[in-house]
């Protein structure tokens, strides 16, 4: 589970980069029932923050890097940016923005991992992260989409020190591994990886790529709401044993994210 007190690897943050701010804070208004609070005077809708029930679950900027495409980036929690940074290259990831401070917020950088999946990280300051976890309408798991599913654990476990366990998907679908902060006891698990074709990555044009997982009371209503409101859905919804009832969906822009009704709730 992924919780508030955010251990040292653990996911603290997330920000969604969409060419239309106005358009992406409509959707998932629509979708997990947040509010958008601009950070900008005014109407201004170049970014700010994410609310559910006046708890901030994300960020929302404008996307202005050149060629890339609208997509969640997920922040694990690290005590030094700048060593995690020296860390990212020694084992062959790459840095996409140099640790940079926030004001007085914190310290942050973004990276690639040796095969492409981006991913961030940010060193608390005054914002430790995000303020709802876990709940309907805020993020209760992460997940990466791999070419190579040995590569990503040796390079992320050499990054974060995370611990490893790996399922067997229902049906014969491949291996499943859980991944946890380093030092936690399995309860404390935040997410997973699976490794898939290089054809099945298209939506990151064959790199892997993180997305978020987002708890929710109904997931088919949910769905519905993304349908309705110009999203689309890859797959589902239904229903792993265990797990709970699920479906894969895009944004109006295509950002990828997935919606989950736990099992038992």
């Amino acid at each position: 589970m992924i919780t508030t007190d955010f251990a040292p690897g653990s996911p603290c943050w997330l920000d969604l980069g969409a060419p239309d701010v106005r358009a992406a804070a409509a959707f998932y208004g629509a979708v997990l029932g947040w509010e958008y609070e601009s950070m900008g005077e005014g109407d201004d809708m170049e970014g700010g923050v994410l609310r559910k029930d006046g708890k901030i679950v994300a960020g929302l900027g404008r996307l202005t890097e050149e060629g890339a495409r609208p997509a969640w980036m997920i922040y694990y929690c690290v005590t030094d940016a700048d060593a995690t940074t020296q860390t990212v290259q020694r084992a062959g990831g790459t840095v996409r923005v140099a640790p940079t401070d926030l004001d007085d917020w914190g310290r942050m950088a973004q990276y690639s991992d040796p095969l492409g999946g981006q991913f961030a990280v940010w060193q608390p300051g005054t914002n430790k992260g995000v303020e709802l976890v876990d709940q309907p309408g805020s993020l209760s798991w992460t997940e990466l989409y791999t070419s190579d599913a040995a590569a990503a654990k040796e390079f992320y476990g050499g990054v974060f020190g995370w611990q490893f366990s790996d399922m067997d998907m229902p049906g014969g679908g491949g291996t499943y591994t859980l991944i946890t902060p380093a030092g936690l006891p399995e309860e404390r698990m935040h997410g997973g990886l699976m490794q898939l074709r290089e054809q099945d990555l298209a939506q990151a044009g064959g790199r892997p790529y993180w997305h978020p997982v987002f708890a929710v009371a109904d997931c088919d209503a949910a769905v519905a709401q993304v349908t309705e409101n110009g999203g689309s859905v890859q797959m589902g919804p239904e229903d792993a044993e265990g797990v709970g009832r699920l479906a894969v969906c895009l944004d109006r822009a295509g950002a990828e994210f997935v919606v989950l009704t736990p099992a038992g709730s």
